[in-house]
């Protein structure tokens, strides 16, 4: 005999549970079908340059740094041009992974000075900023095409700030680059150290192109963060625990 006041609690029926599986079928399908065409979000589909930049980038980004095969899979598939060099180095210093890009003027993947050595994934990561930030706000900024970035420097055997102790810099094993400024097509050139603070088009799209750089590195430090980058951004791929990055 059931208690006074006890309420039965009803089996779920057969139908509930064929409409439950149905609903997670057609949501599993959905996610699948909506990844496939969102690649950009979807952290299986490989890295491609012609993909946006989207929530899965820094992801795919971050697992060429162990994949140095992949990386170059990644530059092979992107049609750009680089040359692989051998190992040097030593200790903190240690450059196991140095490649050299090939300078492209139509694309604007083109280095002045030419031919610096850097981890690949510092150039795989130079080429989606370039493809999906650089030209795009040169473009909405300046009314002008981007064909070489002006580069201070990448592999140097120093520690941050240049003293004898503390922190390796990304720079001692060349994962990293400082970038001065941006030779345009009509000739002009943009400079971090002048035109970064002058309110003009040319200081809105150096701080579009750094903030577009802070989805594809995992630091970017500007004239914002302090006076030592007063001249240009430093643009690296150190490998951070949990994931995160540094944009300031």
């Amino acid at each position: 005999m059931a208690v006074a006041g006890s309420r039965s609690r009803a089996a779920p029926s057969v139908d509930g549970w064929i409409f439950a599986a149905f609903a997670l079928g057609a949501l599993a399908l959905f996610v699948r079908v909506w990844l496939h065409d969102h690649p950009e979000h979807n952290p299986w589909a490989p890295l491609n340059i012609a993909d946006p930049v989207g929530w899965a980038t820094q992801r795919k980004l971050a697992a060429l740094r162990d994949d140095p095969a992949e990386c170059r899979a990644f530059l092979d598939r992107a049609a750009i041009a680089y040359r692989s060099l051998e190992p040097i180095g030593e200790g903190a210093c240690r450059r196991a992974d140095r490649t050299v890009l090939i300078n492209d003027a139509e694309t604007g993947l083109a280095l002045r000075p030419a031919n610096p050595q850097a981890t690949c994934p510092v150039n795989a990561a130079l080429a989606l900023w370039m493809r999906h930030a650089v030209q795009p706000a040169a473009q909405e900024r300046l009314g002008a095409r981007v064909v070489a970035l002006d580069q201070l420097g990448t592999a140097n055997c120093r520690r941050i700030g240049g003293g004898e102790e503390g922190q390796w810099s990304e720079h001692a094993t060349g994962n990293a680059i400082d970038i001065g400024g941006f030779f345009l097509a009509d000739g002009r050139r943009i400079a971090v150290l002048g035109d970064w603070d002058d309110d003009s088009d040319a200081s809105a799209f150096l701080h579009d192109v750094r903030d577009g750089a802070c989805e594809t590195f995992t630091t970017v430090l500007s004239p914002d963060y302090n006076s030592a980058h007063a001249d240009h951004l430093h643009l690296d791929q150190a490998d951070r625990t949990g994931g995160w990055s540094a944009c300031r």
